[in-house]
């Protein structure tokens, strides 16, 4: 009698940083370039031990122009902007503003809670495990897995989900 496979696949945060980093090199060369900006601050700092992102500028509006570039080169990257969490705003000296930013690579505790518990709400034959920094789902029918993939893409979650090892 043929035994019917199990088939799986992870659900992580993880983040390109490469491709993290390649995004602010040209928003920063798009910010150095830009007719507005010239003569002012203006500065993207990456901190990859702390995973923190700091924009620096002159006002809240040119941190905020810095935010949208950012944010529009991450999205042609296919880094999640999901994962920018907005930390603070404050002043800095010189009559600056410095926006801090968390960079979510990691579903946390709280949320692979929601995601387990979605993942029941649909009633489909499928076991979703927490293991630790992802979450394997396995079922016997792939459309099945589809489905749970398709419902969680729909959610609002603070992490940006990422499904792998598909087999």
């Amino acid at each position: 009698m043929a035994k019917s496979k199990e088939h799986s696949f992870d659900i992580s945060a993880k983040l390109d940083m490469s491709e993290m980093k390649n995004a602010l090199i040209q928003a920063q060369k798009e910010v150095d370039n830009r007719y507005d900006f010239k003569g002012e601050t203006k500065d993207y700092e990456l901190n990859m031990g702390a995973k923190t992102l700091v924009l620096l500028g002159n006002s809240d509006n040119k941190v905020d122009a810095m935010k949208d570039i950012i944010i529009s080169k991450m999205n042609k990257r296919g880094v999640s902007i999901n994962s920018l969490e907005e930390l603070k705003a404050e002043d800095a000296s010189g009559n600056k503003r410095k926006f801090s930013y968390k960079i979510v690579d990691t579903i946390e505790s709280d949320e692979a809670k929601i995601i387990q518990k979605e993942i029941k709400s649909l009633k489909i034959k499928v076991t979703a495990v927490n293991q630790g920094d992802e979450i394997r789902v396995s079922g016997k029918n792939l459309d099945d897995l589809q489905k749970v993939m398709a419902h969680l893409k729909t959610l609002d979650l603070k992490a940006p989900l990422v499904f792998d090892n598909f087999r």
